[in-house]
């Protein structure tokens, strides 16, 4: 039987006061005093990259392409290295990195619907299995740096991927949605058939990185994410594993996410540091996710 990796020596003064809430400010304030080094470097270490918002209600969807939102795991391909988004690099086969073209590229690595626990566990082998990554599929949505707007970008994607005759290296389809009715039924029907959402990029809009305006998710129950602070320790049928995560916003504001854990998952939680990704309802007055509930790890 494999021994259970959940410890409470990250959490002992929860053992001693008995409240999860106390130790929800010493845990935290351990587990960043202790990983500040290591964050610190993997922070500088991250491509910048642009990232989406969620789709606000009442917005109008002509000015925009739209796209699936893909089950996969984002890379960045700098022209000679491929990276996870927290930049460390990706172990993918010799002739998958020989067939990429010198441009930067932004994309996801993806294996279809609803294969994203499958994606990850191939992506992050030290050594990668080249029947696995033989299935997969590089998805190019974006050219990191480049000049013109993101509908000149697309059509450069288009061009760019036919000269390097790849059929693993592919362009994510970008179609014109006129109103909010036609915006709705396309959701609809994406995720009628497996897929997550909807991503929406102001076609004249110009590259920037970070979180912009330019750029948004449309999804039936929005998603986001948070770094792992601390393990806080359960109560009755979980007692002696995971109870909750304590996480810490972009923004620095942290909450507890207690539910959508597996029984595996709570004997084994995602360690400090690791970047999640959980599922919402909506926000507090003061920004914190409401009926918050886990849905996976990123890969690192």
């Amino acid at each position: 039987m494999k021994k259970s990796q959940f410890s409470w020596r990250m959490t002992p003064l929860c053992v001693l006061l008995g409240s999860v809430w106390a130790t929800s400010a010493w845990a935290a304030s351990v587990a960043v005093a202790a990983q500040a080094p290591a964050l610190a470097a993997n922070a500088a270490a991250q491509p910048a990259l642009m990232h989406a918002k969620l789709w606000p209600s009442g917005l109008d969807s002509n000015p925009y392409l739209v796209s699936e939102k893909l089950d996969g795991v984002r890379a960045f391909w700098d022209g000679q290295s491929l990276r996870f988004r927290s930049g460390l690099p990706i172990a993918a086969p010799d002739w998958f990195i020989a067939g990429l073209p010198k441009t930067p590229l932004d994309g996801e690595l993806w294996l279809g619907r609803g294969r994203f626990d499958e994606l990850s566990g191939t992506v992050r082998k030290k050594l990668p299995l080249e029947a696995e990554w033989r299935q997969l599929r590089y998805m190019i949505f974006d050219l990191p740096g480049a000049s013109g707007s993101f509908a000149e970008r697309a059509q450069r994607i288009n061009a760019l991927l036919a000269e390097a005759h790849q059929p693993w290296l592919q362009a994510v389809t970008q179609t014109r949605i006129s109103n909010a009715i036609s915006l709705q039924t396309l959701l609809k029907q994406t995720v009628k058939t497996g897929g997550e959402g909807l991503v929406l990029h102001r076609a004249n809009a110009l590259w920037s990185p970070g979180r912009s305006d330019a750029l948004f998710k449309l999804k039936p129950m929005p998603d986001d994410e948070a770094r792992v602070l601390a393990h806080l320790p359960g109560k009755g049928r979980h007692a002696g594993r995971l109870g909750a995560l304590l996480l810490a916003l972009p923004d620095g504001r942290q909450f507890a996410l207690g539910t959508g854990f597996s029984d595996a998952q709570r004997a084994d939680p995602p360690p400090v540091g690791a970047t999640v990704t959980y599922r919402y309802r909506d926000r507090t007055p003061r920004g914190v996710p409401r009926f918050a509930s886990f849905l996976r790890v990123q890969p690192q």
